[in-house]
Protein backbone atom coordinates (compact mmCIF):
# COMPACT_ATOMS: atom_id res chain seq x y z
CA UNK A 1 0.00 0.00 0.00
CA UNK A 2 1.28 3.48 -0.91
CA UNK A 3 0.45 6.91 0.49
CA UNK A 4 1.27 10.29 -1.05
CA UNK A 5 1.53 13.03 1.57
CA UNK A 6 1.95 16.60 0.39
CA UNK A 7 2.73 19.89 2.11
CA UNK A 8 2.93 23.47 0.89
CA UNK A 9 5.90 25.75 0.37
CA UNK A 10 6.07 28.77 2.71
CA UNK A 11 3.83 31.69 1.76
CA UNK A 12 2.60 35.05 3.02
CA UNK A 13 6.05 36.19 4.08
CA UNK A 14 6.72 33.17 6.29
CA UNK A 15 10.13 31.49 6.06
CA UNK A 16 8.75 28.02 6.82
CA UNK A 17 5.52 26.10 6.54
CA UNK A 18 4.68 23.41 9.11
CA UNK A 19 2.71 21.45 6.54
CA UNK A 20 5.78 20.55 4.48
CA UNK A 21 8.11 20.58 7.50
CA UNK A 22 6.01 17.92 9.25
CA UNK A 23 5.60 15.89 6.07
CA UNK A 24 9.37 15.76 5.63
CA UNK A 25 9.71 14.40 9.18
CA UNK A 26 7.49 11.39 8.45
CA UNK A 27 9.20 8.00 8.17
CA UNK A 28 9.27 6.26 4.81
CA UNK A 29 7.16 3.38 6.14
CA UNK A 30 4.17 3.65 8.51
CA UNK A 31 2.48 0.41 9.61
CA UNK A 32 3.36 -1.24 6.31
CA UNK A 33 2.34 1.77 4.19
CA UNK A 34 5.03 3.18 1.87
CA UNK A 35 5.19 6.95 2.30
CA UNK A 36 5.89 9.28 -0.63
CA UNK A 37 6.33 12.99 0.09
CA UNK A 38 5.97 16.02 -2.15
CA UNK A 39 6.18 19.79 -1.75
CA UNK A 40 3.39 21.73 -3.45
CA UNK A 41 3.93 25.32 -4.64
CA UNK A 42 1.57 27.85 -3.11
CA UNK A 43 0.51 28.99 -6.55
CA UNK A 44 -2.95 28.79 -8.10
CA UNK A 45 -3.07 26.34 -11.01
CA UNK A 46 0.47 25.07 -10.57
CA UNK A 47 -0.41 23.42 -7.25
CA UNK A 48 -2.83 21.06 -8.97
CA UNK A 49 -0.40 20.31 -11.80
CA UNK A 50 2.36 19.30 -9.37
CA UNK A 51 -0.09 17.17 -7.39
CA UNK A 52 -1.31 15.41 -10.53
CA UNK A 53 2.24 14.69 -11.66
CA UNK A 54 3.06 13.03 -8.36
CA UNK A 55 -0.25 11.16 -8.28
CA UNK A 56 0.19 9.72 -11.76
CA UNK A 57 3.79 8.75 -11.04
CA UNK A 58 3.11 7.05 -7.71
CA UNK A 59 -0.49 5.81 -8.15
CA UNK A 60 -1.07 5.84 -4.38
CA UNK A 61 -3.89 4.22 -2.42
CA UNK A 62 -3.99 7.13 0.04
CA UNK A 63 -3.46 10.84 -0.61
CA UNK A 64 -3.35 13.33 2.24
CA UNK A 65 -2.64 16.91 1.31
CA UNK A 66 -1.65 19.14 4.19
CA UNK A 67 -1.79 22.91 4.54
CA UNK A 68 -1.29 25.56 7.18
CA UNK A 69 -4.25 27.34 8.74
CA UNK A 70 -2.76 30.08 10.88
CA UNK A 71 -5.08 30.97 13.74
CA UNK A 72 -6.46 27.47 14.25
CA UNK A 73 -5.37 25.82 17.49
CA UNK A 74 -5.61 22.16 16.50
CA UNK A 75 -5.58 19.74 13.61
CA UNK A 76 -8.50 20.30 11.20
CA UNK A 77 -9.55 17.31 9.13
CA UNK A 78 -11.40 18.85 6.21
CA UNK A 79 -14.74 17.40 5.11
CA UNK A 80 -15.60 19.31 1.92
CA UNK A 81 -13.85 21.08 -0.94
CA UNK A 82 -15.74 23.71 -2.95
CA UNK A 83 -15.32 24.73 -6.59
CA UNK A 84 -14.56 28.35 -5.82
CA UNK A 85 -11.63 30.76 -5.47
CA UNK A 86 -11.66 34.15 -3.77
CA UNK A 87 -8.06 35.08 -3.06
CA UNK A 88 -7.74 37.72 -0.35
CA UNK A 89 -4.01 37.98 -1.04
CA UNK A 90 -1.68 37.07 -3.92
CA UNK A 91 -0.14 33.63 -4.14
CA UNK A 92 3.62 33.12 -4.40
CA UNK A 93 3.49 34.01 -8.10
CA UNK A 94 1.62 37.26 -7.46
CA UNK A 95 -1.75 36.02 -8.77
CA UNK A 96 -4.95 36.74 -6.87
CA UNK A 97 -7.94 35.30 -8.76
CA UNK A 98 -11.29 35.96 -7.13
CA UNK A 99 -14.92 34.95 -7.52
CA UNK A 100 -14.09 32.23 -10.06
CA UNK A 101 -14.55 28.45 -10.18
CA UNK A 102 -11.56 26.17 -9.88
CA UNK A 103 -12.80 23.99 -12.74
CA UNK A 104 -15.48 25.42 -15.01
CA UNK A 105 -18.50 23.14 -15.26
CA UNK A 106 -17.30 20.72 -12.58
CA UNK A 107 -19.37 19.84 -9.49
CA UNK A 108 -19.90 22.54 -6.87
CA UNK A 109 -18.26 20.45 -4.17
CA UNK A 110 -16.66 17.13 -3.28
CA UNK A 111 -16.52 15.34 0.06
CA UNK A 112 -13.29 13.89 1.37
CA UNK A 113 -12.97 10.14 0.97
CA UNK A 114 -10.72 9.87 4.00
CA UNK A 115 -12.35 8.45 7.16
CA UNK A 116 -12.70 11.97 8.57
CA UNK A 117 -14.50 10.98 11.77
CA UNK A 118 -12.15 8.03 12.30
CA UNK A 119 -9.07 10.24 11.95
CA UNK A 120 -10.40 12.77 14.45
CA UNK A 121 -11.23 9.95 16.88
CA UNK A 122 -7.74 8.49 16.54
CA UNK A 123 -6.17 11.90 17.12
CA UNK A 124 -8.31 12.47 20.19
CA UNK A 125 -7.25 9.09 21.56
CA UNK A 126 -3.62 10.07 20.94
CA UNK A 127 -4.10 13.26 22.94
CA UNK A 128 -3.79 15.55 19.92
CA UNK A 129 -6.28 18.41 19.62
CA UNK A 130 -8.36 17.85 16.49
CA UNK A 131 -11.75 18.39 14.93
CA UNK A 132 -13.72 18.15 11.71
CA UNK A 133 -13.71 21.31 9.57
CA UNK A 134 -16.42 22.08 7.07
CA UNK A 135 -14.51 24.87 5.30
CA UNK A 136 -11.06 24.63 3.78
CA UNK A 137 -11.28 28.30 2.82
CA UNK A 138 -11.14 29.69 -0.71
CA UNK A 139 -7.38 30.03 -1.18
CA UNK A 140 -4.78 27.61 -2.61
CA UNK A 141 -5.43 24.97 0.07
CA UNK A 142 -9.04 24.56 -0.99
CA UNK A 143 -8.04 24.70 -4.66
CA UNK A 144 -5.61 21.82 -4.15
CA UNK A 145 -8.15 19.87 -2.10
CA UNK A 146 -10.79 20.32 -4.81
CA UNK A 147 -8.36 19.31 -7.57
CA UNK A 148 -7.39 16.24 -5.57
CA UNK A 149 -10.98 15.13 -5.15
CA UNK A 150 -11.82 15.84 -8.79
CA UNK A 151 -8.75 13.84 -9.83
CA UNK A 152 -9.65 10.82 -7.70
CA UNK A 153 -13.42 10.90 -8.25
CA UNK A 154 -14.59 7.43 -9.28
CA UNK A 155 -11.44 5.69 -8.05
CA UNK A 156 -13.12 3.67 -5.35
CA UNK A 157 -9.92 2.21 -3.91
CA UNK A 158 -8.32 5.61 -3.25
CA UNK A 159 -8.79 7.45 0.05
CA UNK A 160 -8.03 11.14 -0.40
CA UNK A 161 -8.50 14.38 1.47
CA UNK A 162 -7.01 17.39 3.16
CA UNK A 163 -5.77 18.25 6.64
CA UNK A 164 -5.05 21.74 7.97
CA UNK A 165 -2.43 22.20 10.67
CA UNK A 166 -1.81 25.22 12.92
CA UNK A 167 1.35 27.28 13.13
CA UNK A 168 4.18 25.21 14.53
CA UNK A 169 5.40 26.30 17.96
CA UNK A 170 8.82 26.85 16.39
CA UNK A 171 7.32 29.07 13.70
CA UNK A 172 5.14 31.03 16.10
CA UNK A 173 8.09 31.96 18.30
CA UNK A 174 7.09 34.80 20.57
CA UNK A 175 3.99 35.72 18.57
CA UNK A 176 0.77 35.34 20.52
CA UNK A 177 -0.90 32.91 18.11
CA UNK A 178 -2.26 29.38 18.54
CA UNK A 179 0.38 26.80 17.69
CA UNK A 180 1.42 23.16 18.07
CA UNK A 181 4.89 21.56 18.35
CA UNK A 182 6.14 20.36 14.99
CA UNK A 183 6.75 16.83 16.26
CA UNK A 184 3.11 16.66 17.39
CA UNK A 185 1.94 17.79 13.96
CA UNK A 186 4.09 15.04 12.44
CA UNK A 187 2.59 12.49 14.84
CA UNK A 188 -0.90 13.67 13.85
CA UNK A 189 -0.11 12.97 10.20
CA UNK A 190 1.30 9.54 11.05
CA UNK A 191 -1.88 8.77 12.97
CA UNK A 192 -4.01 9.95 10.02
CA UNK A 193 -2.16 7.62 7.64
CA UNK A 194 -2.81 4.63 9.90
CA UNK A 195 -6.51 5.50 10.23
CA UNK A 196 -6.85 5.93 6.47
CA UNK A 197 -5.10 2.64 5.77
CA UNK A 198 -7.50 0.79 8.04
CA UNK A 199 -10.42 1.74 5.75
CA UNK A 200 -8.90 0.22 2.61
Amino acid sequence: MKALITGFAPFGGEVCNPSIDAVRMLPDLISGVEIYKAEIPTVFGLSGEVLRGNYERIRPDIVISVGQAGGRAGISVEKVAINYIYASRPDNAGAAPFDVPIIEGAPDAYFSTLPVTGIVKALDEAGISAGISYSAGVYVCNELFYNLMHMTAGEQHVRAGFIHVPYSAEQAGERQVPSMPLDMICEALRTAVIAAAETI
